[in-house]
């Protein structure tokens, strides 16, 4: 593999905004995925994150989530399969709005937390978010992990996908993502979360917690904004990327 997408989760924290942490990322990236008012964010966060991320001239993703801001959305919860398309529905619709308002379009849509994790072992879950985004849009890529059941109805559905990988986690044995109500479930090396990124370009794969050796294929890697030092875990995985002859470049929007 000679190129890969560096995507990250943005829009989130309302401080991280404003005091510039959110935008010292952006140098480091090619795609940004936007909180769009369930877990996290609003029409202010969602219009400031897009003008910082076009001054980067980033992609643009939305980033739906479980409507849960007390636990942003990394609470399991048990919705209807409708009530979870309509909200991410609802979610897509009003980030597209606002961007639409600075004359762009969203390329991807990438699933937040919980919903994103039961989407990965939920196909009744992962085609409530596919038809959610379906009511808005085909001609957007839905990012799913790498591996997953979820990507496998997202491209039965008609959609193209993108496997995601990440940086700055920590994987089981099984490929899944390790819980984070275990004190190991985050990179937080900066140096680590580069080797980590580039043996998932390189090599396919991770090493595991346990010191097993996973396969990875995918298109797209993920650093959370919200991971503590995050600017310089990202800066370390681009930089360690390019001294590797690694293009970082942003997925392509599709078109039917």
């Amino acid at each position: 593999m000679n190129s890969i997408d560096l995507n990250c989760d943005m829009g989130e924290l309302p401080e991280a905004i404003t005091d510039g942490t959110q935008e010292s990322l952006m140098p480091s990236l090619t795609s940004v995925n936007i909180a769009c008012g369930g877990h996290a964010g609003d029409e202010h966060t969602m219009k400031i994150t897009i003008e910082q991320a076009l001054r980067w001239t980033l992609a643009l993703g939305a980033h739906p989530g479980y409507p849960d801001r007390a636990n942003f959305g990394r609470l399991e919860l048990q919705m209807a399969a409708e009530t979870i398309a309509d909200s991410v529905f609802e979610q897509v619709s009003t980030l597209a709005e606002v961007a639409a308002r600075h004359g762009v379009n969203l390329v991807h849509v990438k699933p937040h937390g919980a919903l994103y994790n039961q989407a990965a072992g939920n196909r009744v879950i992962a085609e409530a978010i596919a038809k959610g985004v379906a009511r808005w849009r085909h001609d957007v890529v839905l990012m799913g992990l790498a591996g997953s059941q979820m990507l496998e109805v997202f491209r039965a559905t008609g959609f193209t996908v993108a496997a995601e990988a990440f940086a700055d986690r920590r994987y089981e044995p099984d490929g899944t993502l390790r819980s984070r109500k275990f004190d190991d479930a985050l990179i937080r090396d900066p140096e680590e979360a580069g080797r980590q990124a580039l043996n998932i370009v390189q090599r396919g794969t991770v090493i595991a917690w346990d010191g097993s050796e996973v396969a990875i294929n995918a298109q797209t890697i993920c650093i959370h904004g919200d991971t503590p030092g995050a600017p310089r875990i990202a800066a370390a995985v681009a930089s360690t990327l390019r001294g590797a002859g690694i293009t970082l470049g942003a997925l392509a929007r599709p078109f039917s």
